[in-house]
């Protein structure tokens, strides 16, 4: 009988947190089992990494979808076994996945590595303009890797290394804010609007109450502008970024 435990709402831990914790929790249960979570945005890159490790028994149903809450059950549908190989932190099987979701999948879950931590990427075809964004957005901090490529599957590593340092010299600071008593989700708008208010050679400063690197990935793939991320502060609950928009070269 499929049994489901209580809501975990995710929303209060920093996102690696929340993706240990759900993974962890798919992976010690039973089958025919059941749990619902709620998150800030939609974690689609978590389901398709579900199944790249568990394979095809993860029944996905989206309960609610709200631009703050999305409500989430999760159900395995038979025991299995992990596929992920020993020397990678995290698989990403591209051939589970819907084309429209391969960006925000990969960029999400790179987002939350640390250097040293490798992905691997399984597709039946190579991810060119993946490709490209790692070539043109992160050269110089991370390393790819074909471990296959041929007619049927191409698989590839991705390791993120040590990142460069900044050089901030002639930047001028127009705008500062502390992101902490909003919501996610509004957290996530407020930076993405004050850099687009910026002009090149404008910085603005922000507060968070953890690591937003994640945004600054999605930061990266999501637009051509060029910009440079320093941080200013890295206390447990205060984190201070500085987000600075570079004239074109």
């Amino acid at each position: 009988m499929n049994k489901i435990k209580d809501v975990l709402d995710v929303r209060t831990l920093v996102p690696i947190k929340r993706h240990e914790k759900l993974h962890k929790l798919f992976s010690e249960l039973p089958a025919g089992e059941s749990f619902t979570f709620i998150n800030d945005h939609d974690p689609k890159p978590l389901y398709y990494e579900f199944r790249s490790v568990f394979g095809d028994v993860v029944d996905w149903e989206y309960i609610k979808r709200d631009p703050e809450e999305w409500k989430v059950k999760v159900t395995r549908t038979a025991d299995s076994e992990s596929d992920k190989s020993d020397n990678v932190s995290t698989l990403i099987d591209l051939q589970k996945a819907d084309k429209k979701d391969w960006k925000y999948t990969i960029f999400h879950r790179y987002g939350m590595m640390l250097p040293g931590d490798t992905m691997e990427i399984r597709a039946s075809e190579s991810p060119e303009e993946i490709h490209s964004i790692f070539q043109k957005k992160f050269e110089g901090e991370h390393s790819w890797e074909y471990k296959k490529q041929d007619e049927s599957e191409t698989v590839i590593h991705i390791t993120k290394n040590a990142e460069n340092d900044i050089d901030a010299t002639d930047i001028t600071v127009v705008n500062k804010f502390d992101v902490r008593p909003f919501p996610p989700a509004k957290r996530h708008d407020m930076v993405f609007d004050a850099f687009e208010e910026l002009k090149p050679g404008e910085a603005f400063v922000f507060i968070n109450d953890h690591d937003p690197k994640p945004l600054y990935y999605q930061m990266e793939a999501e637009n051509d502008t060029p910009f440079k991320w320093e941080y200013l502060m890295t206390l447990p609950e205060e984190w201070k970024v500085k987000v600075m928009k570079l004239k074109d070269k």
